[in-house]
């Protein structure tokens, strides 16, 4: 099996993987998605534990120079706010009385005179039928025999789709 370099340059990434990926032997390939995060990953693992113990190293060797304490700033005092005194005698109010509303009067319920009821007009006669003729009597007509069914036989023969097997060999 030979392998063919192909180079990508319209895809950063496909210039790194395409060299371990193609072949000669198939079509055409499709782009791995999970090599590309678990390289990333890799080198991110194995760059982080460096950086963590360099900075510890850094912290305990390094000499920190001292910080200057500002002095404490005081505030002068701010003055009490001072309230006037109450006066010991609180003037009430008068409440105010709302005058009075005389009752309207209300005539009486006007006098409507009752509407005559309408006088419907008389109805019309009804129409009296024509006597019908009297019917026959029924019991003068023959009953109707009924044709008698044949009973089918209790072994009934299933068909079969295929021809019958012969039982004698030739």
């Amino acid at each position: 099996m030979q392998t063919v370099l192909k180079l990508n340059f319209y895809h950063p990434t496909k210039l790194l993987i395409s060299p371990l990926i193609s072949n000669s032997a198939m079509g055409h390939h499709h782009e791995p998605s999970i090599l590309l995060p678990l390289l990333l990953m890799i080198t991110l693992s194995l760059m982080s534990g460096k950086e963590v113990v360099a900075s510890r190293h850094l912290l305990e060797t390094a000499v920190l120079p001292a910080i200057p304490e500002l002095p404490k700033v005081e505030l002068p005092p701010l003055p009490k706010a001072e309230l006037p005194p109450l006066p010991d005698h609180l003037p009430t109010l008068q409440q105010p009385e709302l005058p009075t509303l005389p009752k309207p009067e209300l005539s009486g319920v006007p006098h409507i005179p009752a509407l005559e009821k309408p006088e419907l007009p008389p109805l019309p006669e009804v129409l009296k039928l024509p006597e019908l003729p009297a019917l026959p009597h029924l019991s003068e007509l023959p009953k109707p025999t009924l044709p008698t069914i044949p009973s089918l036989p209790k072994k009934i023969p299933f068909p079969s789709l295929s021809p019958p097997l012969s039982t004698t060999s030739p």
